[in-house]
């Protein structure tokens, strides 16, 4: 019991962030693009008190990083509001308000990279040691949160990525997928396919990072 309260209360920081700065960075840079929806409902912002979901940003994600070690990491925040139609190009711009979330991984991938690589050039303490496993798992919910994410299926961010390359008709076409693509995905999860497509990827970007900052498990 004590490891298992150990292990969530390390995770329980990186997973929140990873979560919670991806919705607030769909909700900045659709302000930048001229919907200030999500500004003007308090949304853009790092307090994750505006961002949490009781079951999806904190239960689900932490029950799957302890029931299935590393592969898909499936959870979500309470969403920020969009208006596409506010946009100023809405169907360009779309591309840059839904890149805006996996990029947000990105980053938060390469500081905690950046921080575990600190904690491997100081003495062994009371704190390197789970700052250090914090670290790991910063990195590892991020990278899985990004790619699922650019997943090309609505709602998710790939797909409405997809929406804003594909000619006009087809977009619209493409995008009445959203209506089902929630149970599509728990589909694709729960038999094993997404992470058969994902995984691989995930170890890719995973091995590029660890050899960006020459960390060696």
């Amino acid at each position: 019991m004590n490891a298992l309260l150990q292990t969530i209360a390390i995770a329980a920081l990186p997973v929140i962030l990873a979560i919670t700065l991806h919705e607030a960075a769909h909700g900045y840079v659709a302000r930048h693009f001229g919907d200030p929806t999500a500004w003007q409902q308090g949304r853009i912002t790092a307090n994750p008190l505006k961002h949490i979901d009781p079951f999806g940003t904190i239960l689900l994600p932490i029950l799957m990083l302890l029931l299935f070690s590393g592969g898909i990491l499936f959870g979500w925040a309470k969403p920020v509001p969009v208006d596409f139609g506010r946009l100023r190009h809405p169907k360009a711009d779309m591309l840059w308000v839904a890149a805006a979330g996996p990029a947000a991984n990105l980053v938060m991938t390469l500081v905690w990279a950046a921080l575990l690589k600190s904690t491997w050039l100081l003495p062994v303490n009371f704190f390197t040691v789970p700052m250090t496993r914090m670290a790991e798992i910063g990195m590892a919910v991020n990278i899985a949160l990004m790619v699922l994410n650019l997943f090309p299926l609505p709602p998710l961010d790939g797909g409405r990525i997809v929406v804003s390359l594909l000619p006009p008709r087809l977009a619209w076409r493409f995008a009445q997928l959203e209506r089902f693509g929630f149970l599509i995905l728990l589909v694709l999860l729960a038999s094993g396919v997404l992470s058969g497509l994902l995984d691989p990827l995930i170890q890719l970007i995973g091995d590029a990072v660890e050899f960006i900052f020459q960390i060696h498990p």
